[in-house]
C-alpha cells in the first residue's frame, strides 16, 4: 500500500503544468485601477469616477459609489479616476485624482460620502489603506509614509523613507508591518506605528519594483528588470527570470504559492515560493495586469488595464 501511495504521489508531481481559464468574469464601467474584497463583495475602483460593487456569489453588480466629475482648465467636465480603494468595518476608503493631479481622499459610510483630504493640501497620494477605525496609512509618489488620524484630523507622522519614487506598499495581515518597494529595487519592511525601517532587502532586483506581495514571512516582487524576487525572512532569497517586464505579483495567505504576470500575452504564472518551481498558468487577460489578490488559498482575483475582472479557482486540493 505504501509503495502504491508513493507511486501515485510521484505521478501527480510529474504531471505537466496546465492552463487555467477564469471561473467567471465581472464587468466594470471603466478600466479598473484597484479593488478590495470584503464579505463576498468586490469593490472595484475605476477611471470613470465610480466604485462598482459586485456580489461574488451572484456575480452581479449590486451597488455603486459615484464621485462627481471635475472641471478641466478648458472648462470641460470629465470623470475622476479613483486610484485606490479599501474597506474596513462598513467603511470604504477612496483616493481620487483632483485638481492639478493632487489627490482627494474620501470615506463612504452608510450611503454618505465625506471628503477627508482635499486636493488643495497638495498631496500626491498613490495608495491609502485603513489601519484601524481611526487611522489611515497614505503612501505618496515621493515615498512619504503618512499615518493619518482621521478622528483628530492630524498626521501622526510624515516620514520621507527614500529619495526614490514609490513603487508599492502592502500591509501584513495584522497591519502592524508594511512592505514598501521603490524604483531602486529595494524592499523595506517598516513598522506601521513608528515608521521605523526594520529591514532592507536589495539582492534580487536591480531596477524599479512595480508591485510587492507580503504574507507569512515571504516577500515577492514584480520588477522592471524582468525578475520576480523572492525573500523569505530568516531564510534564503532568490529570483525567477521572466522574458517580459513583470508588472504584478501576489501571494497565497500561507505564503507558499506565488503568482506573477508573465509574457506579452499577459498570462499569470503560478510557482512554489519554497522551491521556485513553476506550476499552472492562468490565461485570459487582454491587457497588462495591475493587481492580483488571493481571497483564499485556492481562489484569486485579478484585474488589468481593461474593464473585465477575473476570478480564478486553482486546480488542486
Amino acid at each position: 500500500m505504501y509503495k502504491a501511495v508513493l507511486g501515485l504521489m510521484l505521478l501527480i508531481s510529474a504531471l505537466p503544468a496546465k492552463d487555467i481559464l477564469p471561473l467567471f468574469r465581472l464587468h466594470s464601467v471603466g478600466f479598473v485601477s484597484d479593488f478590495v474584497v470584503d464579505q463576498n463583495r468586490l469593490y472595484a475602483a475605476n477611471d470613470r469616477g465610480t466604485v462598482d460593487i459586485f456580489d461574488l456569489r451572484t456575480q452581479k453588480i449590486v451597488d455603486r459609489i459615484v464621485l462627481e466629475p471635475i472641471m478641466t482648465g478648458q472648462g470641460e467636465l470629465i470623470p475622476v479616476r479613483v486610484n485606490s480603494v479599501d474597506r474596513l468595518n462598513g467603511k470604504t476608503l477612496l483616493v481620487s485624482s483632483g485638481k492639478n493631479a493632487f489627490r482627494d481622499v474620501w470615506i463612504h459610510e452608510k450611503y454618505t460620502l465625506k471628503k477627508i483630504i482635499d486636493s488643495k493640501q497638495e498631496l500626491f497620494i498613490k495608495k491609502a489603506r485603513f489601519i484601524n477605525d481611526d487611522r489611515i496609512l497614505f503612501g505618496t509618489f515621493a515615498s512619504e509614509m503618512i499615518l493619518y488620524d482621521n478622528t483628530e484630523r492630524y498626521q501622526v507622522y510624515n516620514s520621507h523613507v527614500t529619495q526614490s519614487t514609490l513603487g508599492d506598499i502592502v500591509l501584513s495581515a495584522d497591519k502592524k508591518k508594511m512592505a514598501m518597494s521603490d524604483e531602486s529595487g529595494e524592499i523595506r519592511i517598516i513598522d506601521v506605528e513608528s515608521s521605523r525601517v526594520e529591514q532592507v532587502f536589495s539582492s534580487e532586483n536591480v531596477d524599479n519594483v512595480y508591485r510587492v506581495a507580503y504574507n507569512n514571512g515571504v516577500i515577492i516582487t514584480a520588477g522592471q528588470d524582468r525578475r520576480v524576487g523572492v525573500y523569505q525572512i530568516g531564510g534564503e532569497s532568490y529570483h525567477l527570470k521572466s522574458d517580459f517586464l513583470v508588472y504584478c505579483v501576489a501571494l497565497s495567505p500561507d505564503g507558499k504559492t506565488g503568482i506573477y504576470s508573465s509574457g506579452e500575452n499577459h498570462d499569470l504564472q503560478l510557482f512554489d515560493t519554497r522551491t521556485g518551481k513553476k506550476g499552472d498558468r492562468l490565461i485570459g487577460h487582454n491587457a497588462i495586469v495591475n493587481k492580483i489578490t488571493f481571497i483564499n488559498e485556492h481562489e484569486l482575483i485579478s484585474v488589468g488595464d481593461e474593464k473585465d475582472i477575473f476570478l480564478w479557482r486553482l486546480g488542486y486540493d
